[in-house]
């Protein structure tokens, strides 16, 4: 065939299966060399199966992009907030600029802004003074009494209100 058209194929499947024929579906498509247009509504068979990736939201087409690529640099709010597991974490900030560079303010706290993530968005810095959502990866966070002190600049201060312990991965929920 000059394609394969996959409809959630997975999606009725446990968890064990699901992850042992994704690996068969992938190994099939890449012997055979052949188009597949695959349609689900998990992001795990996306990310690791697909080649590019399309995120729709309400029928509308939101993105399209090899997977790294839409985690790295998603278009809107909503590939941002939808791609990654765990999510990523969306805050409501202000831009500013602080010591000749931009920061943003959340809440009484300010997070400045390194050079390289304002070099690589130029137009970011006509959102100064205004309201903007700023993502953060949860692997881009870490406890600060645990790394080697850097500037408070870079130092965000939460309370912990939940910690899930997932084995080789801690998941921790901060207000």
């Amino acid at each position: 065939p000059a394609a394969f058209l996959m409809d959630e194929p997975l999606s009725n499947l446990d968890a064990k299966l699901r992850v042992q024929m994704r690996a068969e579906i992938s190994k099939l498509q890449r012997d055979i060399g052949v188009t597949t247009i695959y349609v689900t509504h998990d992001q795990v068979e996306a990310m690791t199966m697909g080649d590019r990736v399309a995120v729709m939201r309400r029928g509308e087409l939101q993105q399209v992009a090899p997977p790294q690529e839409l985690y790295d640099r998603p278009e809107n709010i909503f590939v941002g907030g939808f791609i990654g597991s765990p999510a990523m974490n969306l805050l409501e900030a202000t831009l500013e600029r602080q010591d000749g560079g931009l920061a943003v303010a959340l809440g009484n706290q300010r997070l400045r802004l390194d050079d390289e993530s304002v070099g690589a968005r130029p137009g970011l810095g006509d959102y100064e003074g205004r309201k903007v959502v700023l993502g953060i990866r949860p692997e881009d966070l870490e406890d600060a009494s645990l790394v080697d002190a850097g500037p408070d600049r870079r130092r965000l201060s939460a309370t912990v209100d939940i910690r899930e312990d997932m084995g080789s991965e801690v998941f921790v929920h901060f207000g």
